[in-house]
This record gives C-alpha cells, structure tokens and sequence, in this order.
C-alpha cells in the first residue's frame, strides 16, 4: 500500500480540477458568462452586466452546489456499499433506499388516480422532496430492522435487490392505471433533476451531507479492515455489527436525502469509486474517501455542464448524461488498465 504521502499530488490536481470545472459551470449555458466575471461575482467585484451577476446567484450558483453535493454525495455512498459488501457492482441504491423515494413519489404523484382521491399536483416541489423522504425514511428503518437479524451481509444485499423490485412491480401497477398527465410528471421526477432549487433546498441537503460525511469519516479504519473480510476485521478488533449499522445509516442518511432533492441520479455512485481507484490504486480508505468526495463533484458538474447544452436553450436529462458521459470513460479506464482495482 502506498503511503498517504504520494497520493498528495493526485488529491491536489483532483482539488484543481474541482476549481476549474465549478467556474466552467457558472460560466457555460443558454447565455454565455465570461470566466473573469465569474470570477469577480465570486468575490464580489462588479460584472460587466448586472444580468450575469442576477443568472449567477439565482441560478448557476445553485445549482452549482447542488451537482457538487450530489455527486460528492453519491460517490461516497458507492464506496461505503462497495466496501461493506465487497462488490465492485454495488451502489449507492443497493439498499432499496432509491426505490423507497420511487415509491414514496409514486404514491404522490400516480396513487389520486388508483385511491380515488384528490389529484397531489397541486402540492408542488416540496410534496415531491416529503415524499421521497418518506418512501427512503420507511425502507431505511425496514433495512435496519432487516440488518438487526441478519447476520450474512451477502444476505442483506439481496434483500436490498428484492425490495428494489418489489417497489417497482407497485409503481408499474400505479403507472399502469394513472392519468397522462401524473405519468409525465413521474417519468420527469425519475431522469434527475439539479435545478429549480432554493437556498433553503440546499441547506437542508448540506446538514444531510454533512451528516452522512462525519459518521462515514469516523469509520475508516473499519472500513479498511472490512476490506479483509468480516472475520479478519473482528479478529482487528472491528465492532462488526455496529460498524455495519453505522455504515448503512450514513449511507440511508447521503443517498436518502440527495434522491429526495434531485431525483434518482444513477451511475455516478457505481462508477466515481472504480474511477478513482484507477487513478490512485490505493485501497486505503483514508485516501480514497477524500479523492471521491472531489471525484465525484468533477463528474457531476461536468455532467451538468453537458446536460445543460451550451449556447442552446435545451436541456437534457441529468440521468442520461451521467451514464453517457461516464460509462465511455470507465471502458476506457478499465481497457487501458487491463483489470478492476478492487
């Protein structure tokens, strides 16, 4: 294993990376803002047009963040999955937790038509974001109940995959007799969606972040003694169940709260931890946790910045584009590699 020492360069290009890709962010979309104003807003100098500073903080800033969040987000609940099962296909929503915020929003948006009740598109973005959180809240503590008694993780993953379709039967059953209108609605809630957010949107997601970030932070070296299998970590000393426990719920707390908010973002939780691996083949965990938060941000705004089709008034579907933008370049990292750094 390579010393912490010779990852400082990677880490320090990946955090320049970072700069550069948020400027590039705030500057590229339908109306096209100079680097240097950017820039200066940023710091609070004068902008050429008062117009650019009003796009930047309404609109481009936000959204911004919230890629970063998102991404950053994603990624380390990919490592943290990938790790406690070890299984480089694990992600972020392994655990049922996206497919609880999918039927949570299904319920919302389809369940007027199917229950009879009143039509829930009145209750605009926040009815979604409660909806989610509370279809993730709900699968969250039926893993917890789940992780309690079951001893095999190999098990809880399964079970992770089978509420993942469980889930989906009832929303295509609710898909299947709801109206036009709420289908469309679920079908946009479903590609991702990093704009149209508030302050408050972000702040509330940041506490979430931030939570998730300290309980993962404060089990790194469980997590690098799970690397060596679930005996070899309680032979080290590992307090196995808990640190389980702990890893599921900081997990639950990122890709609950970031699913609720943006959607449910795919790809970047699966493949920002196989990327970084690539480009630091360390699976020291005190490395590769800060590299992924970074690395995830990076893919994500350059997503957004795709998805955004400069110079053009279209956008396209956050969704997409991550796998789309992100797939070809995990082929050719793992081609030129020959093999899956794991």
């Amino acid at each position: 294993m390579k010393t912490n020492r010779s990852h400082t360069v990677p880490l320090l290009l990946l955090a320049i990376g970072l700069v550069c890709c948020f400027v590039i962010s705030l500057s590229l979309g339908s109306v096209a803002i100079p680097m240097s104003d950017v820039v200066k807003s940023l710091f609070g100098g004068e902008v050429s047009k008062p117009a650019w500073a009003f796009i930047i903080y309404e609109y481009r800033l936000p959204k911004a963040l919230m890629a970063m969040i998102t991404g950053s987000g994603l990624a380390v609940a990919g490592l943290l999955m990938q790790t406690l099962f070890r299984n480089p296909l694990a992600g972020p929503f392994v655990l049922g937790i996206s497919s609880g915020a999918s039927l949570g929003v299904a319920l919302f948006i389809l369940g007027g038509t199917v229950l009879g009740i009143s039509s829930s598109l009145a209750f605009g973005k926040w009815g979604l974001i409660i909806a989610a959180a509370a279809g993730s809240f709900l699968v969250f503590l039926m893993v917890l109940a789940v992780a309690s008694r079951v001893r095999d993780t190999m098990a809880l993953l399964i079970i992770g995959l089978m509420v993942g379709s469980l889930t989906s039967a009832v929303v295509s059953v609710l898909s299947y007799f709801s109206k036009a209108e709420e289908l469309q609605q679920y079908i946009f809630w479903s590609f991702g969606s990093l704009g149209d957010v508030s302050w408050q949107s972000i702040r509330i997601l940041l506490y979430c972040f931030i939570a998730g970030l300290i309980l993962a932070l404060t089990h790194l070296k469980e997590l690098n003694a799970l690397l060596l299998g679930d005996a070899y970590a309680k032979t080290l000393g590992v307090h196995y169940t808990r640190s389980r426990f702990v890893i599921i719920i900081a997990t639950s707390l990122l890709a609950g709260s970031i699913t609720a908010f943006a959607g449910p973002i795919a790809f970047i939780g699966l493949a920002v931890p196989h990327l970084i691996r690539q480009i630091m083949p360390t699976s020291d965990h005190r490395v590769l946790f800060p590299a992924v938060i970074l690395g995830g941000a990076i893919l994500m705004l350059i997503c957004d910045t795709v998805a955004q089709v400069p110079f053009s008034e279209y956008t396209l579907p956050i969704n997409a584009v991550t796998a789309l933008v992100g797939a070809p370049v995990v082929i050719w990292l793992l081609v030129r590699k020959k093999k899956l750094v794991f």
